[in-house]
C-alpha cells in the first residue's frame, strides 16, 4: 500500500465511522494502527467531524464529518486522470 496523506486517512476514518462504528472495526477497515488510530480519533472529535457515543461505545460520523467526505471525494474525481489516452 502506499503512502496515504492525512486527508486519505481522515476520509478513511470518516467513512469506516459512517452509521456508527467501533475502534477496532474502524482501525481495520482504515488499516491503522492503534496508536494512529487514537491520534487520529482525537483530533476528528476536536473538530466536530465525529463524534463518540457513550453508550454503545461507538464512534459515528457527524453531518461536517458527511461534508468532509463528500467535498474529498469530489475533489478526487476532479484529479483523476484518464489513463485510456
Amino acid at each position: 500500500m502506499k503512502n496515504r496523506s492525512k486527508t486519505e486517512i481522515v476520509s478513511n476514518i470518516l467513512d469506516a465511522a459512517n452509521g456508527g462504528a467501533t475502534k477496532t472495526k474502524i482501525m481495520y477497515k482504515a488499516f491503522l494502527s492503534y496508536n494512529q488510530l487514537k491520534e487520529c480519533l482525537t483530533i476528528l472529535i476536536e473538530n466536530n467531524l465525529l463524534v463518540y457515543i457513550d453508550g454503545t461505545q461507538t464512534f459515528k460520523t457527524t453531518e461536517k464529518g458527511l461534508n468532509f467526505l463528500k467535498m474529498h471525494n469530489e475533489i478526487g474525481e476532479l484529479l483523476q486522470t484518464n489513463t485510456k489516452d
